[in-house]
């Protein structure tokens, strides 16, 4: 491929020409929380996903003491259709990144810290070693932060996953992105079955675990595609769905085929809650970490509340 910001243009369905409707409009982000760890970030040569991935709810999150860490760089060894983070040949593993995250976590006083990554499939266990010492230094820095980690894949490697679930993450998120269908367009390198069980192989090695997945909406999936992924998640026991808007970042992404309107989200909450979920956050502007704290919570129990 000519160049790393270049990516398979393929037309899922025809392109949407309509504004954007004003419930896709979130405020511009503002506030002292929010310059805090912008700084921070700056300062201690981390990368936010909330930057990375152009997310609309960067203001809103960072201001309830909510943010989300890239761990192993920014560049990403996958070109999925709809991601904004750079594609290309990854840096090598930095093992200092766990203890810069942690201290910008303690130094803000985060409540609710949301640890991803790019796609490492270079070295898939020095990747799941980076987020375990990680959630453990968070712990140690921050002993009242709640953790969650949004992992990748690890290409269906069952011993990164186990380095990941033995440092006891308290929330696990793996997305699924889209419907089978769509998975060759929309995520470059992935499998449907391969996300199926590893949310599975997440119970199964680490009971109780809570466990989360994501799909976004208006890439030229239908409603009753969606539902049967809902009914997928929910039959391996996920305990958290996040439904959002597909937002495409830039012309060299996948295009957006529609707009779902808000009584739409809320069908699809109405539909998933009828698999099981224990928390289904669905709207136009939800992206995985949206309301993570919430979600946190209504999962959670009681005695730690």
């Amino acid at each position: 491929m000519a160049g790393s910001s270049q990516l398979i243009q393929i037309e899922l369905g025809p392109p949407v020409r309509q504004a954007k409707p004003s419930w896709l409009r979130a405020k511009a982000p503002v506030g002292d929380n929010f310059h805090e760890l912008k700084k921070l970030a700056r300062g201690l040569g981390l990368h936010t996903v909330c930057e990375s991935a152009q997310c609309p709810n960067i203001g809103e999150c960072w201001n309830h003491k909510t943010a989300t860490f890239m761990l192993l760089g920014d560049i990403c060894t996958r070109r999925c259709g709809f991601c904004a983070v750079p594609k290309g040949r990854p840096e090598a593993i930095d093992l200092d990144e766990p203890r810069r995250v942690a201290e910008a976590v303690a130094t803000l006083g985060l409540k609710h810290a949301v640890v991803t990554s790019v796609n490492r499939d270079d070295d898939n266990v020095g990747g799941a070693k980076i987020f375990a010492e990680t959630i453990r230094l968070i712990r140690e820095m921050t002993p009242g932060c709640w953790v969650e980690v949004l992992i990748p894949d690890f290409q269906g490697l069952e011993e990164p996953l186990k380095i990941v679930l033995d440092a006891k993450p308290d929330v696990l998120n793996h997305n699924t992105e889209t419907v089978p269908r769509l998975y060759r367009a929309v995520r470059s390198g992935a499998r449907y079955q391969r996300t199926l069980d590893l949310l599975e192989n997440a119970k199964k090695l680490s009971p109780g675990m809570v466990t989360k997945s994501g799909v976004m909406v208006g890439i030229g999936e239908s409603t009753e595609e969606l539902i049967e992924v809902f009914r997928d998640l929910g039959q391996r026991g996920v305990d958290i769905l996040t439904v959002g808007q597909y937002l495409r970042p830039s012309k060299d992404h996948l295009p957006m085929t529609r707009y779902y309107a808000p009584e739409e989200f809320v069908h699809l909450k109405q539909e998933a809650l009828k698999f099981g979920f224990r928390h289904v956050e669905s709207g136009p502007l939800v992206r995985s970490s949206y309301h993570a704290h919430e979600q946190a919570e209504a999962t959670r129990p009681a005695s730690v509340i």
